[in-house]
């Protein structure tokens, strides 16, 4: 009896002196390497999503300073997303200079036509692009058929031609160009139909620019995408841009294809008095198209200018302006 009694009294003694010790109990015990591992997870997930971000950041900077810069110009809520849609696009446009074959470049392209698939069924692939635009997805209830239109307009140019007419370069900057500014529409919460119409005409002018400042470029490697109706008008050959000449008929070409984006530009502000306030940071761009546009003037059209080559050291500071000014 006395060492059944001394037996309980020492089990409650060491039951006491547990709990003064406050040595938890052994559920708790257990628990301890879970928590740990769940802390661990959300750390590494926060590491992971400011990686992403980052990625995401350097790649729109280095590739798209004028869309870098755009995008830091947009309301906190727009910011992340906007350089997630642009990063995709740089990912997009990088592939035809990228790849050796088109067979390479088509299945890049198929790679990102899945990854929508994946990214609207909470599956998206781990890749930083990727996790971003399903973020901006998730949150802003983003449009697929806008991210695949881009997606298949920038598939078929890989067949790596001239365009046929200025009709042609149009369709392929709405399609690429327009579309992203719709995506940019969402991520501000804009629905209205006047936003859409500005952001269709900015978007072709900005399809339109961007091909007259990349034909430097594209000459350098024996390539010309200048609409070949233009060409053909002022009787200008594929080889005098492939030279860089400078002479009239050249600078005729420009001067046509030019004037074609500032009309965009003159449609998409003859009815900014219609489009909602909340749109315009989605069409910070007419400040880098406009900027682009005078200084090829004044260098009478001449696509090869050096001047043309340096950026502007003031269009960030213009961009703040009219970021302040609220207007397009």
């Amino acid at each position: 009896m006395a060492s059944g009694k001394y037996g309980l009294l020492t089990c409650r003694n060491v039951s006491f002196h547990a709990l003064h010790r406050k040595i938890p109990p052994h559920n708790v015990c257990l628990q301890r390497p879970a928590e740990i591992q769940s802390l661990r997870t959300a750390a590494n997930s926060a590491a992971d999503s400011q990686h992403n971000e980052k990625y995401c950041m350097e790649i729109v900077r280095s590739r798209d300073y004028d869309g870098f810069v755009c995008s830091l110009l947009l309301p906190e809520e727009a910011r992340r997303s906007s350089l997630a849609l642009r990063a995709l696009n740089v990912e997009l446009a990088q592939v035809k200079d990228s790849v050796s074959q088109k067979t390479i470049g088509l299945m890049r392209m198929q790679f990102w036509k899945t990854a929508i698939g994946e990214i609207y069924r909470d599956e998206p692939p781990m890749q930083p692009v990727s996790t971003e635009l399903w973020k901006a997805v998730r949150e802003h209830y983003l449009t697929k058929r806008w991210l695949l239109r881009i997606i298949e307009e920038r598939e078929k140019d890989l067949d790596d031609r001239a365009y046929r007419n200025l009709q042609e370069l149009e369709a392929y900057s709405e399609n690429t160009q327009s579309s992203l500014l719709y995506l940019l529409l969402e991520c501000l919460g804009v629905k209205d139909v006047h936003a859409d119409h500005a952001a269709s005409h900015i978007g072709k002018a900005n399809g339109i620019v961007t091909c007259l400042r990349a034909t430097p470029y594209h000459s350098s490697r024996r390539k010309v995408y200048l609409p070949m109706d233009i060409c053909m008008l002022h009787g200008a050959s594929q080889e005098d841009f492939i030279r860089g000449s400078r002479e009239k008929n050249v600078r005729d070409v420009v001067y046509d294809i030019a004037s074609q984006a500032h009309v965009h530009l003159q449609h998409a502000r003859s009815f900014s008095k219609d489009v909602p306030v909340a749109a315009t940071p989605a069409f910070l761009q007419t400040v880098v198209l406009e900027d682009y546009l005078q200084r090829v003037r004044k260098v009478d059209f001449d696509v090869f200018h050096p001047s043309l080559q340096n950026r502007n050291p003031l269009l960030p500071i213009q961009l703040y302006l009219r970021s302040w000014k609220r207007s397009y």
